[in-house]
């Protein structure tokens, strides 16, 4: 999944693990009070993969229920505010399932982005560039895996989405890994 930089709206491209055809293509809007996201099947838009909602306007804890194609449920997501403190935690479940649980894999980055961003706080005056640190999360349901997104170097958002749980929907991986670009500075 890539991240297309434009001023106004995230757009995200899905490709397969080849980068070749576009499998899906996505926009959220910036600044939106109440977040976002819808998937079709190309940038022509001519149909609908799914998406995700907000049920709540701007809620730093909320929850986010993702449809599919037919408008129907899918599951939902959240970030753990709580849990977040150190490291950033989500939790995304289908159906009657139990939630799996989503950490950033590494603490010393989770703790440096925190650092860097308390620098970039407190000193205004100095402009801090930014700096794209690499975080990976590893979402994990009863101690097996279940989908992990890992997000690659470079100039442009690039991320590598594994589903590892087979009864995992699509959907609400995609959803899932376009919430954590979108949403997890917030």
């Amino acid at each position: 999944m890539t991240q297309k930089i434009t001023p106004l709206v995230n757009r995200y491209v899905v490709t397969g693990p080849d980068g070749g055809d576009v499998l899906a293509f996505a926009e959220q809007k910036r600044f939106a009070l109440k977040e976002e996201l819808t998937f079709w099947t190309g940038e022509d838009r001519s149909r609908v993969v799914g998406g995700f909602t907000a049920r709540k306007v701007i809620d730093f804890g909320g929850v986010y229920d993702v449809t599919g194609a037919d408008g129907e449920p899918v599951g939902w997501f959240r970030k753990d505010v709580k849990a977040s403190l150190l490291r950033s935690t989500w939790q995304l479940a289908q159906g009657g399932e139990p939630a799996a649980v989503g950490r950033e894999r590494s603490l010393g980055v989770a703790l440096a982005r925190r650092a860097w961003e308390v620098v970039d706080a407190v000193v205004p005056v100095v402009p801090v560039p930014p700096i794209p640190f690499v975080h990976h999360f590893d979402f994990v349901r009863d101690g097996e895996p279940v989908l992990s997104v890992e997000r690659m170097w470079g100039l442009r958002d690039r991320y590598a989405v594994r589903i590892q749980d087979p009864a995992l929907d699509r959907t609400l991986a995609l959803c899932m890994a376009a919430g954590l670009d979108a949403l997890q500075s917030r």
